[in-house]
């Protein structure tokens, strides 16, 4: 019985509804980056590690806060929370805007990151919901959202903030998140109460206990860690370099790392889709290309260097929405929402120590010269493919899905995707 017209409308909303709020999420992550100076002058602090400690209090408790939000999304209304997050989001914003004090803007980023928490979970294990049979292309096309989310935010507010101080930005990024949130209580359809019906009926697999289930899945994001940790070391490690070894400006370095993240409008929903055919192999190739491409930089000259840049965020940003969907295809839909949850706590909690860790080996490095980042980037580097035997895992869970006695939902179909 095929599900009635209404539905593919619906969904199609959704899917567009999502990405806008994922393009919101991102820029409030980025938006305080190139605000680092102007906010150690506004507040008085007493150096530029105060003002990056707001950008790292505002990761960590969005990760952090991710399995509990998990938790409540495979149980909670996922349109509620997910407008409800981003009015939060913007309402933290808001108040951070008018934070009379150091200690006030850490509470609004403690808040940020803990209202940003609510969209990932609900979301994906929405999306992937809605499109049991093209996974790959739908969380590609919302990631384009995150594109434009990771380029808006630093760029708006780098603009903003040359002529009207930090506050200003902070405080119309957030009142955009509050408009967009009533927006979307306004637009978006209910989300589905049940899976879609190709996902209702368990296969005949041999079954994954509970402990067993949930170790593999530790595994998986303890694994893929090492992606974040790398691609969150190498963006900042391009950015010291840049204007280290290079000598970039901080305006071209900024327009740099945002070009790097608007390719991926392309190759988000260009391999997306690709990953509906072949999806973990896809996943191998995009992280081995981006790997080396990594390597490779300290190595590239001038003339060489932008696209070679550009290159790298076109494979690495689309690793994102293949391994998403791998994910959640091989969860059962009832447990997606703790299931990613808890991968983006463990991914996200490791990949936020990378900043810190790079700048203490660049403080340390004896020069400045290209030559010297070779062991940073080749580090990186390898830490990446590393993360390459997670795919491993996931195609464990993957072929050996835990049914609803190990997890308490339905277990995934056979959708004729190879690995």
């Amino acid at each position: 019985m095929h599900p009635p017209a209404i539905f593919f409308l619906h969904r199609e909303r959704s899917l567009w509804l999502c990405g806008i709020l994922h393009a919101f999420t991102h820029a409030y992550t980025t938006a305080l980056i190139p605000l680092y100076l102007v906010i150690q002058h506004g507040l008085g602090l007493a150096g530029e590690a105060q003002a990056t400690f707001l950008v790292t209090v505002l990761g960590w408790t969005y990760c952090l806060a991710s399995l509990p939000m998990g938790m409540l999304a495979d149980r909670a209304d996922r349109r509620f929370l997910l407008g409800a997050g981003l009015a939060a989001n913007g309402l933290a914003f808001v108040g951070l805007s008018q934070a009379p004090s150091y200690g006030w803007a850490i509470g609004f980023a403690v808040a940020a990151g803990v209202a940003g928490s609510f969209f990932h979970p609900a979301a994906t294990s929405w999306i992937a919901d809605l499109f049991p049979e093209q996974r790959g292309k739908a969380l590609g096309r919302v990631a384009i959202g995150a594109s434009l989310g990771f380029w808006f935010g630093p760029a708006y507010a780098g603009w903003r903030a040359a002529t009207a101080g930090w506050r200003a930005p902070v405080l119309e990024l957030g009142l955009m998140g509050v408009a967009a949130a009533l927006a979307f209580f306004l637009l978006a359809p209910p989300a589905p109460v049940q899976p879609h019906p190709s996902e209702r009926h368990p296969h005949r697999h041999p079954t994954l206990s509970r402990i067993r289930f949930w170790s593999l899945i530790v595994l998986c994001g303890v694994l893929f860690s090492f992606r974040d940790f790398s691609g969150t070391g190498i963006g900042t490690g391009i950015s010291l370099f840049l204007q280290h070894a290079r000598g970039f400006d901080t305006r071209a370095t900024g327009a740099l790392i945002g070009g790097m993240c608007l390719v991926s409008l392309v190759s988000n929903p260009l391999f997306g889709t690709m990953s509906d055919r072949v999806r973990l192999r896809l996943a191998a190739a995009l992280l081995g290309i981006a790997a080396a491409s990594a390597a490779l930089i300290p190595w590239a000259t001038r003339g060489w260097l932008v696209g070679l840049l550009l290159a790298h965020g076109f494979f690495f940003m689309a690793n994102f929405p293949v391994v998403e969907a791998a994910l959640m295809e091989s969860v059962p839909a009832k447990a997606r929402g703790r299931v990613f949850g808890l991968f983006l706590t463990i991914c996200g909690a490791v990949g936020y120590f990378s900043p810190w860790a790079v700048g203490g080996f660049v403080q340390q490095m004896p020069d400045q010269t290209a030559r010297s980042y070779a062991p940073l980037f080749l580090g990186l580097a390898a830490l990446m493919l590393l993360a390459i035997s997670a795919l491993a895992v996931l195609h464990v869970v993957r072929h050996r899905p835990a049914l609803a006695a190990a997890v308490g939902g339905s277990s995934p179909p056979e959708n004729g995707i190879s690995g």
